[in-house]
């Protein structure tokens, strides 16, 4: 982040929270959202910028769908709920199938597999 974006957050914004991802989120000092009435909501990222990194319940609040006041109660975290992961596509830890060609490119075989239809080979006399 370049020093004009640090002065503006400085002077024009106030710090509601940070997530686990270092994220900080921010409401507007004077400025309001036309649609709902209430202070502009920002999000200043740590390292890359990338929305998916946002958790669900900082999304919810960026987007006017909860209250300041909700977002600071915790809320009860079930056992099947599993932790946000960011978006990891194109990055070293994304996940490829094992006929990826990061993994040789050789998948085993299974019955389904077919022969693909050769001209030479499969060619009929239609004469």
């Amino acid at each position: 982040m370049n020093i004009i974006n640090r002065a503006d957050i400085y002077f024009n914004y106030t710090k509601i929270g940070e997530d686990q991802y270092g994220n900080s989120y921010y409401v507007s000092k004077y400025s309001k959202n036309p649609d709902t009435g209430d202070n502009k909501r920002m999000v200043a990222y740590r390292g890359i910028t990338e929305p998916s990194k946002v958790p669900p319940k900082w999304h919810a609040w960026l987007h006017y769908l909860v209250s300041t006041e909700e977002l600071q109660n915790d809320t009860k975290k079930y056992n099947w709920q599993k932790d946000h992961m960011p978006n990891l596509t194109g990055t070293k830890l994304a996940k490829f199938p094992s006929g990826h060609i990061s993994y040789g490119g050789e998948r085993d075989k299974v019955s389904a597999d077919y022969d693909a239809w050769n001209p030479y080979l499969n060619s009929r006399n239609y004469g």
